[in-house]
């Protein structure tokens, strides 16, 4: 066996839970300084931007991105040595293109991220101790979520904690089937998907009479922001009876796997800013409530730059200031916590232990300039415009849409559209539902995350037509923005 996948096996299985938060900023250095001198296509984008790899300021070296870096160069080049000889599995996420992205990966990069679920399934869910079923309800396939879940919970359990996988996908028959067959002999089962689509497999396990409460049901999640409503009523249909621990949210990528954990520390303190709108717009600058979460820096290492989120962690293509592009912030542990006594809330209190890590915390609002997500699928801009250019449509559209992902009375995500009437033209009753089936039609094409994630009958959109230069959707002087932030 590979000595150094040995060694990381080694330390995975020895290591406690949580320590210390390590040095961030110094991992990220020597990061650095080992990418700089083994990784091919980092050597030539340091040399492009005339950068000196022996002399440097971290906070200064260029930020790479998917287009400017993973896309300039061959795939083996972004690995160390120039080969993909250590890459074991791939992971793969499509961009607005629906052309793959794809990011090798080694088992010691699925140690890493099976900390993360080791901090959710035993700092939250006490897996340690419980005989806990993880029921997989993300996409399988070489897509990131399945794969990367199932992995790292068998790890965990090679660790010694008393966790089985099952590994159904996002069927939601399959899913129910095991639960009922296989529940009983566990202390407790873990739902581990995208949010809308787990709430989907809550609400037809009622309809079908499934003992929810008598499973003991915890929930893992991951791809999407949701509200503290959402978790209350989730949670209150499932039989779940403590919101700080009994869901836990993950903050993942394709490029990088997990990066940070909510606790019941950070939904504690989620839960108390949801209750008081203008303390969250105090420490968020925005009147949404973002996903919160806290992270290891010491293996990524978050930085801001213009209100968004740069990362550095290592992996199968080690990554250097990467720029996810994705809204949000940072916070130290103990500034956020005086924050919060500031305002006559104390978030510790009650917690102890795993419970409440001493770890800095991310708050991430996505990518909303740029996409939108929906059952975990990026949903981009560009594969909504190929349906308005369509023969048919093209001459009673004028190209201009907003898309938004949008929650009725009940709770259930949608994925809604409004469009742009061409100059004179009035709506027919046609018009919606040939629009709607057409960009449906495209992204199923165009969008293989989208194929894959969204149900069947979650993929037709919403779709709602409005007048030549709408003030509230399309008004003339404003630069049109093609995404928006759901109500």
């Amino acid at each position: 066996m590979d000595e150094k996948v040995l060694e990381g096996l080694r330390d995975f299985y020895a290591a406690p839970l949580l320590g210390a938060p390590g040095d961030g900023a110094g991992a990220a250095l020597r990061l650095f300084h080992d990418v700089a001198a083994t990784v091919p296509a980092y050597q030539a984008f340091l040399r492009e931007h005339g950068v000196d790899p022996a002399a440097v300021d971290f906070s200064r070296l260029p930020l790479l991105t998917k287009a400017d870096y993973h896309r300039r160069y061959p795939l083996p080049e972004l690995c160390r040595g120039g080969t993909l000889d250590g890459a074991e599995t791939v992971a793969v996420s499509s961009g607005s293109s629906g052309q793959p992205t794809v990011w090798p990966r080694s088992v010691l990069d699925e140690l890493v991220v099976a900390r993360r679920f080791e901090q959710a399934l035993v700092g939250s869910f006490h897996a340690d101790r419980r005989r806990t079923l993880v029921v997989v309800c993300f996409a399988l396939g070489s897509w990131v979520g399945g794969m990367y879940t199932a992995a790292a919970c068998r790890h965990l359990a090679a660790k010694g904690h008393p966790i089985t996988v099952a590994t159904p996908g996002n069927n939601v028959d399959e899913i129910l089937r095991v639960v009922q067959e296989l529940g009983p002999h566990f202390e407790q089962v873990v739902l581990a998907g995208y949010p809308p689509f787990v709430k989907n497999v809550v609400d037809a396990g009622r309809q079908r009479g499934v003992d929810w409460p008598g499973y003991s049901i915890r929930l893992l999640l991951a791809g999407e922001v949701f509200s503290e409503e959402w978790r209350t009523l989730v949670g209150a249909r499932a039989g779940m009876t403590d919101p700080l621990s009994d869901s836990v949210s993950l903050y993942g990528t394709a490029d990088a796997g997990v990066l940070g954990t909510e606790t019941p520390l950070s939904v504690a303190i989620r839960r108390f800013l949801a209750g008081r709108p203008d303390v969250a717009r105090e420490l968020f600058g925005d009147p949404r409530l973002p996903t919160l979460v806290q992270y290891d820096p010491e293996t990524r290492y978050f930085e801001t730059h213009d209100g968004t989120l740069l990362f550095t962690g290592d992996g199968g293509i080690p990554l250097i200031r990467y720029h996810i592009a994705d809204e949000g912030g940072l916070i130290t542990h103990d500034a956020l916590l005086a924050f919060c006594r500031d305002h006559g809330f104390d978030p510790t209190a009650g917690l102890d232990g795993p419970a409440a890590p001493h770890l800095p915390f991310v708050w991430v609002f996505g990518r909303s300039l740029f996409t939108v997500s929906y059952f975990g699928a990026n949903i981009y801009p560009e594969n909504v415009t190929v349906a308005l250019e369509r023969d048919g449509i093209s001459d009673w559209v004028t190209g201009k849409f907003v898309l938004q992902v949008v929650s009725d009375s009940d709770e259930e995500r949608h994925l809604s559209i409004v469009a742009e009437l061409a100059p004179g033209v009035t709506e027919e009753p046609a018009h919606a539902p040939l629009l709607a089936g057409a960009i449906r039609a495209e992204l199923v094409r165009l969008n293989s995350e989208f194929a894959n994630y969204v149900p069947a009958g979650y993929q037709t959109p919403r779709v709602r037509l409005r007048a030549t230069g709408d003030p509230d959707w399309f008004p003339p002087q404003a630069k049109h923005r093609y995404t928006r932030p759901g109500p």
